[in-house]
């Protein structure tokens, strides 16, 4: 269940994606605001779908309120590292700062690929991690958000690649492209919490790390 609810979500970022086959170009704004919404609906996945089970789950197992603390903060720090790292030596583009990373004679198309990479493979462990856990309810909710927040995010990449003169039915498919990462997210978290349920606070507070990380760094 949750390697499809990974998947759908992934799809989102092309269905997002389609209305520039109607129109051709989106003013900035139109993008920023979308963008605000789509860190919005991060946040309050991360906040409610992630790192309140985490808390919740780290209690049952009797850790005390310290040990709960401290376990669900590393979780989550070390999600925001990882993001961190990743976002730090593979050359990419943000939607709003432009190039970061090494340098690199790579066309600007797939450093907004690989971007988009970046961003989708740790929100679709976000959702295999809630599956994992057991719990439908939760794992619905971030799969839902999170293809909520991949709409507008597709919109945003094939907009620019249609001004600089890529076709839009390209810039849809590669926008679609890019969200099929998610699914492999989505494996791994499924497949971790699964064979190792005590890691699943570790896990749920970890995913929430990285997607908190995302929104701070490219949407806000």
């Amino acid at each position: 269940m949750g390697i499809i609810a990974s998947l759908l979500a992934g799809v989102a970022t092309g269905v997002g994606a389609l209305p520039i086959l109607l129109k051709a170009d989106f003013s900035r704004r139109t993008l920023d605001l979308m963008l605000g919404f789509a860190a919005g609906v991060m946040l309050a996945a991360s906040s409610f779908s992630l790192l309140v089970p985490a808390f919740a789950e780290q209690t049952v197992q009797d850790a005390g309120w310290i040990g709960v603390f401290s376990i669900v903060g590393f979780g989550f720090l070390l999600g925001g590292l990882f993001v961190h790292i990743t976002d730090k030596y593979l050359p990419h583009e943000h939607f709003q700062k432009g190039p970061e990373g090494p340098s690199s004679s790579l066309a600007r198309v797939w450093l907004l690929v690989i971007a988009i990479t970046i961003h989708n493979f740790p929100e679709g462990l976000a959702v295999g991690v809630s599956f994992g856990g057991g719990d439908i309810t939760t794992g619905m909710s971030v799969a839902i958000a999170i293809g909520l927040q991949n709409m507008p995010e597709g919109l945003a990449v094939a907009a620019p690649l249609v001004r600089e003169g890529y076709s839009r039915k390209y810039a849809v498919g590669l926008a679609l492209l890019t969200g099929l990462v998610e699914p492999i997210g989505g494996i791994l978290g499924v497949s971790v919490v699964s064979f190792a349920v005590g890691l699943l606070p570790y896990g749920l507070a970890f995913a929430a790390g990285a997607m908190v990380f995302v929104v701070g760094d490219e949407m806000v």
